[in-house]
């Protein structure tokens, strides 16, 4: 996902492939989540663009400094994706619908730190809703 307002500063090779990044075990309800974490500007801005698929339970969490209202949209993103947009403690504060080649813009509705996407429909399909709490280490809590 590009990351909007992200300048388009990163050599252009870097933007033509998958990234694969190191990976977090989340939980949400009795579910297992592998996510690779993008933590920089540049991963940020990157995200999961050039994939053409993604496991069942896989997805990027973006790490930001400081809580802020985060807006992403799907430019050169191949799969349709969800996004959780995740509150300091793991709440789930809003989700949205993400299409491919889009520049529509989704963005949090109030400031946070993390940002979850998964395949489309993944938190719909497992009855995961905004107030739902998220587990993992970056939440500080056990997954």
């Amino acid at each position: 996902m590009c990351l909007a307002g992200v300048l388009w500063s990163s050599p252009s090779h870097a933007l033509q492939q998958a990234q694969r990044l190191p990976t977090v075990s989340l939980g949400a309800g009795m579910h297992i989540i592998k996510a690779e974490v993008a933590l920089t500007p540049e991963q940020h801005q990157i995200g999961l663009m050039h994939r053409t698929s993604m496991g069942a339970n896989e997805g990027m969490l973006f790490v930001f400094d400081r809580p802020g209202q985060q807006c992403f949209w799907m430019k050169n993103t191949l799969i349709p994706l969800q996004i959780a947009f995740v509150a300091d403690d793991g709440t789930v504060v809003n989700l949205a619908e993400m299409k491919p080649h889009s520049l529509d813009s989704h963005c949090s509705t109030r400031p946070v730190r993390f940002v979850l996407e998964m395949n489309t429909g993944w938190f719909s399909k497992r009855g995961v809703k905004p107030g739902a709490q998220l587990r993992g280490e970056p939440f500080g809590t056990p997954r």
